[in-house]
């Protein structure tokens, strides 16, 4: 892409420019005509359609069918936004908006985490999503078991120091309520105030020795103890809001394309590896088209950032849409929202 910087004049460069955002307004393939007026520097048509047939064999531009007018590549919407964007500021209101609404006191961990999708999913009108933050340094304070019916059982979680999270675990068997007061018991007096995931790497040295050393129910009881704990041994997880507000997008008019991004929403597996992937990002990261490396996604744009709790990066957030998004409105939506998440979080720990 930088060859292509390097390349092209500055009056080409206003030409494009003014054909991205043409183009992300509209949706519609952009004539020589409206260049010229909305450019606003006096080419003729004949210019423009030669400017244009440059910016084409350059790879930036493409005539979709038999249309007079142009859309951008990716490649061309790769060079707007590293070279030709400049991002608006978020308004006041929306920023205290985001504020106002992860700052509300009642809310714990997965609650901050369903707010802040549905915040950027109703501010761009596209998908939001939030990843689980990473438990590696979750230090455990109290743990406690519930029977429920059909082998079921609730596990509610504190972790450091009053974020509470309530897990229901399918179990083998049924367990009585003494038998569950026992598995807490054994966690809460063995354990307390160390890590999530030293915790289960114990209980799962603690269950190759179980048959050895101890009865069946007390194995029984290490085991529920370490189902409770088994996403934070390195699995992650997210929550999503808005998918819904694709449907209505003319740029997923392919219903087969829009399927396959809702399997993709609900089997997480490649959206999970694509926003774990910039946990090492410093700031906004774009993943536009085929840049994701998923072919689910190269209909679609991706606008990452990570989120923080005291200095150290432990999840991830954006938005997802189509190549056509306003990046210059989406940009600073993702980024109000991973700070205002990452200082909602240190209030809560």
């Amino acid at each position: 892409m930088d060859s292509n910087k390097d390349k092209i004049n500055e009056r080409a460069s206003q030409l494009l420019k003014t054909l991205v955002e043409e183009y992300i307004r509209s949706g519609e393939p952009v004539g020589s005509r409206t260049l010229a007026q909305s450019s606003g520097m006096g080419l003729s048509s004949a210019t423009i359609r030669n400017v244009m047939a440059d910016l084409e064999d350059m790879g930036l531009v493409i005539a979709p069918h038999t249309s007079a007018g142009r859309i951008p590549t990716v490649q061309g919407l790769r060079l707007f936004v590293d070279n030709m964007l400049s991002p608006q500021s978020l308004d006041d209101t929306q920023a205290r908006v985001i504020q106002h609404q992860l700052a509300a006191q009642a809310m714990q961990g997965q609650d901050l985490l369903e707010t802040a999708s549905a915040l950027l999913s109703q501010m761009s009108h596209l998908a939001g999503l939030v990843t689980v933050p990473r438990r590696d340094h979750a230090c455990l304070r109290q743990i406690e078991f519930l029977p429920l019916s059909d082998r079921r059982v609730l596990a509610i979680l504190v972790v450091n120091q009053r974020e509470v999270e309530n897990r229901v675990l399918d179990t083998e068997r049924d367990y009585s309520r003494a038998e569950l007061e026992r598995a807490a018991n054994f966690l809460n007096q063995r354990f307390v105030g160390q890590e999530l995931a030293d915790v289960r790497r114990a209980l799962v040295k603690e269950l190759k020795q179980a048959r050895e050393r101890m009865d069946q129910a007390m194995a029984d009881s290490i085991h529920v103890a370490e189902q409770a704990l088994a996403r934070d041994d390195g699995q992650s997880d997210y929550v999503v809001a808005g998918q819904t507000n694709l449907m209505g997008l003319q740029d997923f008019g392919d219903l087969e394309q829009l399927k396959a991004l809702f399997e993709a929403f609900s089997e997480k597996r490649e959206l999970l590896r694509l926003f774990d992937n910039t946990l090492v990002s410093d700031g906004v990261r774009i993943f536009i088209g085929d840049e994701s490396g998923y072919r689910v996604l190269d209909g679609c744009s991706v606008v990452t950032a990570p989120y923080s709790l005291e200095g150290e990066v432990i999840g991830s957030l954006g938005v997802i849409g189509p190549t056509r998004m306003d990046y210059r409105r989406i940009i600073p939506i993702v980024q109000s929202t991973a700070a205002a998440l990452g200082s909602a979080l240190k209030t809560r720990n």
